[in-house]
């Protein structure tokens, strides 16, 4: 059984609550649900299996096209804390800022979100 699909609305709402009242003031419930949004919509516009995106302890997707995995660890994994995704998710923060300061780990030839983020339509 997959995951519950998360709605466009409730998670655009969410992200736009964090977004006004800002991450620390958000409640876990609304910072949750904005990372999955968020998660979701990225692995619905790059479709694919070859890159896996983790967001302790709230979500992973896999994403991009490209050779996929089935067992064990993923060869290319994208791994960061969920202040960091929304950041990058809505163009607070660009993909080589996070690199250069650690706050996302990348491993694997594929494991780049470049071109990817900041999400259409969620850019601040």
């Amino acid at each position: 059984m997959g995951k519950a699909k998360i709605d466009g609305a409730v998670g655009a709402a969410a992200v736009d609550a964090i977004a006004a009242d800002g991450f620390d003031t958000a409640s876990r419930e609304v910072r949750a649900t904005a990372v999955r949004y968020l998660l979701q919509v990225l692995a619905e516009r790059a479709s694919g299996n070859s890159v896996e995106v983790r967001v302790p302890p709230f979500g992973a997707v896999q994403c991009i096209e490209g050779p996929g995995h089935t067992r064990g660890t993923p060869p290319n994994v994208v791994e960061m804390d969920a202040r960091t995704w929304l950041e990058l998710a809505t163009g607070v923060l660009a993909w080589p800022d996070g690199i250069a300061a650690a706050r996302i780990h990348a491993s694997g030839q594929r494991a780049d979100l470049t071109g990817y983020v900041p999400l259409a339509g969620f850019r601040r």
